[in-house]
């Protein structure tokens, strides 16, 4: 696989300096990604660059992971419009930790000639004062080539503390201290780190009077405009405790049709040929297309067996033929992510335990009917499920065998009306 010509026809180079085919032709290069744990979890966002430093490694290369312990601590302007709020030096020791797990599911980090490596920078200050700081490091950009930078530039008006503006000289000398330690020559990102990281090429220039390489990837934006990686409620993540995969099966399930050919070509590992024939087959049906790469992705970030469970939520959630079989088999995970699609009451267990009537339940309980009249009319009308077993009495009662692993209990009223109830 040639990287350059792969990222070419997957629409995900925006910009490289010269000469960077020739030297990715030559022999195996190691290159690597910045990441700043300023969040908990790596978020879709993250994504891109993922995908990035993997298919570095499919193209025979190898990739280096560079964890932010010391650049997170100062906080980088690119691409924000006013100053970070600085975070706990323990809240980013722990979201360092939670994000350099989340990426062993994505890289080789166990075996090969490639394989990846992680870095954290903050090896590269830890016993570094700032005066040493300033003659080495400070003395190497003139203070005009550093403003002269759009992620500078952008900040100028409306204000960019000395913290933020030294961000730039870190990352360069980052990419100087990877040059000098491990023999890494290329640096990549998104089209907002230019700046940052052809300053560390000019480091590595001046400095070490060698020659180092950058390419960048377009920012990803969705049609309508909005930040890729985030849905109406807030950030999607890669980590199944902040997102579930539910959730993030149906990011792609629901994503924009204009979105679909560039998501295709970002984070499908199919080839051209495949994608294009995929394309081609499907032609006017994109949902078949979404649910392909909602597959591949939710295998990739969570697992097949996840997926799995994914499909079985889906079925019951949205399937015309999920039926009381299912719903049994489901684990209480799989119940607790369906609590969190379809509105949910809880009762007290006791109330259970003791025997609550459906009239009861449906009403003084939880308020999903109005009256024991409304109740009546329901169950009349064959309207009414518990757990899939038809309600034929307004005087049915529930015992706390009918509770799906000692706490969940689903109730129907027609067929679009699904409730959960929690005991508990």
């Amino acid at each position: 696989m040639d990287f350059i010509e792969e990222l070419r026809w997957r629409g995900m180079l925006h910009d490289a300096t010269p000469g960077i085919e020739t030297h990715l032709r030559e022999k195996k290069c190691l290159g690597y990604i910045g990441f700043d744990p300023t969040a908990p979890a790596l978020t879709l966002g993250n994504f891109v660059q993922i995908m990035l430093l993997s298919l570095f490694q499919r193209s025979g290369h190898q990739p280096i992971v560079l964890m932010g312990g010391a650049t997170g601590r100062i906080g980088d302007p690119s691409g924000k419009d006013q100053e970070r709020q600085l975070k706990s030096y323990e809240e980013l020791d722990a979201n360092l930790e939670r994000q350099r797990q989340n990426f062993y599911k994505f890289l080789n980090f166990e075996d090969g000639p490639n394989k990846a490596q992680m870095v954290n920078n903050i090896d590269f200050y830890t016993d570094m004062d700032v005066l040493t700081f300033l003659r080495k490091v400070g003395k190497t950009l003139t203070v005009s080539y550093m403003l002269s930078k759009d992620s500078v530039q952008k900040r100028l008006e409306a204000g960019l503390s000395f913290t933020e503006f030294s961000y730039q000289l870190l990352q360069a000398y980052d990419f100087q201290c990877l040059f000098e330690q491990h023999g890494c020559t290329v640096q990549m990102g998104g089209s907002d780190q230019w700046g940052n990281i052809t300053s560390g090429t000019e480091f590595i220039r001046r400095n070490l009077g060698e020659k180092a390489y950058a390419v960048t990837t377009p920012l990803l934006t969705k049609a309508d405009g909005s930040k890729f990686g985030k849905s109406e409620s807030g950030n999607i993540w890669l980590d199944p405790d902040l997102t579930s995969p539910y959730q993030f099966y149906q990011f792609w399930i629901n994503a924009d049709d204009r979105d679909l050919p560039k998501f295709m070509r970002y984070f499908t590992y199919r080839t051209r040929e495949e994608v294009e024939a995929l394309e081609a087959a499907h032609a006017g049906d994109p949902q078949t297309l979404k649910r392909i790469l909602a597959e591949e992705l939710t295998i990739r970030v969570h697992s097949a067996e996840i997926y799995q469970s994914v499909l079985r939520v889906t079925e019951l959630l949205f399937g015309r033929q999920a039926g009381k079989e299912a719903l049994l088999a489901m684990t209480a995970g799989e119940l607790h992510t369906v609590s969190q699609e379809i509105p949910c009451h809880a009762v007290p267990l006791g109330q259970v335990q003791s025997g609550i009537s459906i009239a009861d339940l449906l009403t003084d309980a939880t308020g999903i009917l109005a009256s024991k009249g409304d109740v009546r009319r329901a169950i009349q009308n064959n309207a009414i499920s518990v757990n899939k077993d038809k309600v034929t009495s307004h005087e049915h009662m529930i015992h706390p065998e009918a509770l799906l692993h000692g706490k969940y209990l689903m109730v129907e009223n027609g067929k679009k009306n699904k409730y959960l109830i929690i005991a508990e």
